[in-house]
């Protein structure tokens, strides 16, 4: 696609290029008169572009859409079921009870089907380096292929204008080998760690008594609320706020106390704790891996 652009913008820069360094002299290089001037004209300017829109428009319809079309049932390995919401990716894994939010782990070389909707507002999911995008619709699904043909970290984004925060509505995708991602898998469709330590103890206390557990799941807790992303495994992430930011120590406090600073607009309110409270709470979330 790309050549046939380059030689088509090649010709049309060449014949401007020719007519504005011949502009003061009359007839053509080697000779010829109008007609030969309005033959070159008809061929170079109409014909060539003529045929060779129509060779890339059969390229693209027949090969290149094809390569990018939703796949078949049965052609893949795995499928990922991707909600959008706002501003965050909720992610489901099909068949196991593993749930996070705007990381997409996919065992390299498998052809993956993702199947995506949106249960608020129309949203975009698009990993330029993996395919095309995919509009997601509130009440409809679309699908499409993901395969990656090496290990690595694809960055994506929402390029549906959905709301304030949509240039901060980011997803990552991770190749990784398969015995890696079949571990990863396992570990994610467990229910949360129980704590272990005072403090981790204090810590699921003040969760489950804050707004924390109206917004949020935490598999194997009274927690269930559905509003936020699955905080099961949150400390097996490594971004939060659908990327906004690292997720670290001091980023994660500064989301829990002031998340409006941080993604204004967002969904997540702010928590008045005191200096112990986030301590204890801090060290909960912190066991969630």
């Amino acid at each position: 696609m790309f050549g046939g652009s380059a030689i088509g913008f090649a010709v049309i820069v060449g014949l401007l290029g020719l007519g504005w360094m011949r502009r003061t002299r009359p007839g053509l290089p080697g000779g010829g008169g109008d007609r030969a001037a309005t033959a070159i004209v008809v061929v170079l300017g109409v014909a060539v572009p003529i045929v060779v829109l129509t060779i890339l428009f059969v390229y693209s319809d027949i090969f290149v859409l094809r390569s990018v079309a939703a796949p078949r049932k049965a052609s893949t390995q795995l499928t990922v079921k991707v909600i959008g919401r706002q501003w965050f990716w909720e992610v489901r894994y099909p068949g196991t009870s593993a749930a996070t939010a705007n990381e997409i782990h996919i065992p390299v070389g498998a052809r993956v089907n993702v199947v995506g909707t949106s249960d608020d507002v129309i949203h975009s999911f698009w990993v330029p380096q993996l395919n095309r995008k995919i509009d997601l619709i509130p009440g409809r699904t679309n699908r499409v292929l993901l395969q990656a043909d090496r290990t690595g970290r694809f960055r994506g984004n929402c390029v549906e204008f959905c709301g304030l925060q949509h240039a901060h509505m980011g997803v990552l995708v991770f190749a990784e080998p398969p015995a890696r991602f079949q571990a990863w898998l396992r570990n994610e469709a467990k229910p949360a760690r129980t704590p272990t330590t005072a403090l981790q103890r204090s810590g699921r206390e003040i969760f489950d008594s804050q707004a924390c557990s109206g917004c949020h799941t935490i598999r194997g807790t009274s927690a269930r609320g559905t509003n936020g992303p699955d905080l099961t495994h949150l400390e097996t992430r490594q971004t939060l706020a659908a990327l906004a930011i690292p997720n670290r120590r001091a980023d994660l406090e500064r989301w829990i106390r002031d998340p409006q600073h941080v993604k204004p607009g967002s969904k997540m309110p702010g928590l008045e704790l005191t200096k112990p409270e986030l301590r204890d709470l801090m060290a909960y979330l912190e066991s969630l891996r």
